[in-house]
């Protein structure tokens, strides 16, 4: 009988202990600050572009391959690799007194034979590159090569030197590629000569797709969508209260969409600061709720 009896009270300090620190904790979290749920951005009016996007390389526009048309044997080379040559400079002469010359303007990059050398039909003999034109060859697929046409403006953005050059396409190829089941045409486009761009690096070609101008614009991520997959935004109405309201888009570029209806400029929007937001506001699924202090 003594046992069992300092068992329940043992018990009961125990659950009382607990039941304090309950309480303890459940007013500590009811006087704590709370952070506001919800945010606030004004629609606003601005332009919107979107553009077509494509990966290639810088390439030279014009490059020489000399080779030999039939055996000869060399005499003199003239020039020595690095330097410049104009068209119509001659580079080699042979024993028969043939004279090779260039035909562009550039850089003499490789020389692949030595005097008194004799060369088969076929051979080598200097490479010539002209850095002053490049070019950035890219590739489009079947969906997307019917914007690129020749004449139309482009930007590419070249991040090993984080910059960005305006250029023009001059070529879209006619005949496409077959890779792993996927159609690609090869394009090309002028680029601006730059000093710091070199051949081989990488770029990002963008071509202009859709553009809108003075059109209200608000954040992608302000954007709700309902059960059939219709956007929609949160605003507040005379009542000082949060509703659903439809909305219809435009473009958008990722970061922005255009709105053509539903939204004013200057209008504000809430939006969502946690996943649960739409949850608490309306919990019955879509009944007004009344703002009880929002952060702008």
């Amino acid at each position: 009988m003594v046992k069992r009896g300092k068992s329940k009270r043992l018990n009961w300090i125990i659950g009382g202990a607990i039941a304090v620190g309950l309480t303890g904790l459940v007013s500590l979290y009811a006087i704590r600050p709370s952070a506001p749920s919800h945010k606030m951005v004004k629609a606003e009016i601005g332009n919107i572009t979107t553009y077509y996007s494509f990966s290639g390389n810088v390439a030279a526009k014009n490059k020489q391959v000399i080779l030999s048309n039939q055996m000869m044997q060399i005499e003199g080379i003239h020039v020595h690799k690095g330097d410049p040559v104009k068209a119509g400079d001659i580079l080699v002469t042979t024993t028969a007194g043939d004279k090779l010359k260039a035909e562009i303007d550039g850089e003499i990059t490789n020389i692949h034979v030595e005097e008194n050398q004799q060369i088969m039909p076929g051979s080598q003999i200097i490479d010539i590159v002209d850095y002053d034109h490049l070019q950035i060859v890219f590739k489009a697929d079947e969906y997307d090569v019917g914007a690129l046409e020749p004449g139309k403006e482009a930007i590419a953005e070249i991040g090993a030197i984080g910059k960005e050059i305006s250029g023009v396409i001059h070529d879209v190829s006619r005949e496409g590629q077959i890779v792993n089941g996927v159609t690609f045409f090869t394009a090309a486009m002028d680029i601006e000569q730059d000093g710091q761009v070199r051949i081989g690096m990488s770029a990002e070609v963008k071509v202009l797709s859709k553009k809108a101008e003075n059109v209200v614009k608000i954040p992608m991520d302000v954007l709700v969508f309902d059960e059939k997959n219709l956007p929609y935004v949160l605003k507040i109405d005379t009542q000082n209260s949060i509703i659903e309201e439809k909305i219809t888009t435009g473009i958008n570029d990722g970061t922005y969409v255009e709105v053509k209806y539903g939204v004013s400029p200057g209008e504000d929007i809430v939006y969502e600061q946690d996943t649960d937001l739409k949850r608490l506001l309306f919990p019955n699924g879509g009944r007004n709720v009344h703002l009880g202090g929002i952060e702008k």
